[in-house]
């Protein structure tokens, strides 16, 4: 069987990352790298920490507005499909590359397999709900992270080809963590004291494109370090380029750095006193290392993380969002339902099944990174 793999953007390489191992055990993986995110501190770095093999196409179509991008997107994966011919198209998650893996295959009557299916904020001002709304409808197979997922998809009429798999993101973590703890200097070099930091990441366009949402964000950012918490913000470019339209007054403690890699982010999550972030993988990743997460949105399509106290979503008022970090605290231990690389190994089991097995229901066991 010959699978092409569709990735772009950083949380794709970390959930490819397991995948492909287990995948390339039992099918003829295509790797396509859409060039979404393609400076090293945004790719390149992905690749070598996570072992990825090199993609065997490079689009190269980088940034731009969302018709631009998709489209350059999917005349590039077309030729490639008509070119290799794969018995199925693999997509992850909910980027303009998902969107233009899953409409170029599907023209061509290629079947999607979309990792991560059935999630949902509910808020379509979201291009990325556009995008993982559109995705679930053209695929035939629904790999779904959460029950939650799994009964969104049932809301919407969608039970074919559903299977509840579990996070591969949570596969890539475990496979980093402890090296990450070793390998990564990062603490060291920012001058950091583990537990005595907090750490923050902006890039929704929500909060990167309406100045005044990032203007409140930056406000309750510099009010946290006016209490004596240093504050490191790896800046994602778009964010970066927006602050400059924006009154940013300069703290010596408001650490704006640039992107840094897997194993440097995850030691910075995991010795973080809090996280602020607009980021669902985060979200999930606090969640897992058991560090207090506020969120910089009114939803999340990962609930599991609110219900059981880990955490919180503020929105963008400063006063919200200084009172969530000063007295966020650890919420209910919670097992995670699945062991290390059930997830991944679950979605080449499927795929290596021919589309045949019944939905993965009852997986035993679970390993929580909580109280390591």
């Amino acid at each position: 069987m010959k699978v092409v793999s569709i990735i772009g953007a950083r949380p794709q390489f970390i959930k490819c990352a397991p995948v492909s191992r287990e995948l390339r055990a039992v099918a003829d993986e295509v790797l396509v790298h859409t060039g979404q995110h393609y400076d090293d501190a945004m790719s390149g770095v992905f690749f070598r920490e996570l072992g990825i093999p090199a993609p065997q196409y490079q689009l190269g179509v980088g940034s731009g507005p969302h018709g631009q991008q998709t489209g350059a997107m999917l005349t590039g994966i077309e030729q490639i499909l008509e070119k290799e011919a794969p018995d199925a198209v693999l997509v992850y998650g909910d980027t303009n590359s998902t969107l233009a893996g899953a409409l170029a295959a599907s023209k061509l009557h290629v079947p999607v397999v979309h990792v991560e299916a059935g999630l949902r904020s509910f808020n379509r001002r979201m291009p990325e709900e556009i995008n993982r709304v559109v995705t679930d409808q053209l695929s035939a197979l629904l790999l779904c992270p959460t029950d939650t997922a799994v009964e969104n998809l049932r809301r919407e009429g969608v039970t074919a080809g559903v299977h509840l798999v579990g996070d591969v993101m949570y596969d890539a973590l475990l496979d980093t963590a402890d090296r990450a703890q070793g390998a990564s200097t990062i603490l060291e070099r920012l001058g950091l004291t583990p537990r005595q930091y907090l750490l923050a990441t902006v890039h929704r366009a929500d909060n990167t494109d309406r100045l005044p949402q990032l203007a409140q964000i930056m406000t309750a950012l510099r009010t946290l370090v006016d209490t004596g918490l240093p504050v490191v913000f790896p800046v994602h470019p778009r964010t970066r380029k927006q602050l400059g339209s924006i009154a940013c007054e300069h703290s010596d403690r408001l650490l704006l750095i640039d992107p840094v890699s897997y194993l440097d982010m995850v030691r910075l999550e995991s010795m973080a006193q809090a996280i602020v972030t607009d980021s669902g993988g985060i979200q999930k990743e606090a969640y897992w290392l058991g560090v207090p997460c506020i969120t910089l949105r009114e939803e999340t399509e990962w609930v599991e993380t609110v219900e059981r106290g880990w955490n919180r979503l503020v929105g963008t008022h400063p006063e919200s969002i200084v009172n969530a970090v000063l007295t966020a605290g650890p919420g209910r231990s919670g097992e995670w339902p699945w062991r290390r690389g059930e997830a991944s190994q679950a979605v080449a089991r499927i795929l290596d099944h021919g589309f045949s097995e019944p939905t993965v229901v009852g997986l035993s066991g679970s390993r929580s990174l909580q109280g390591r």
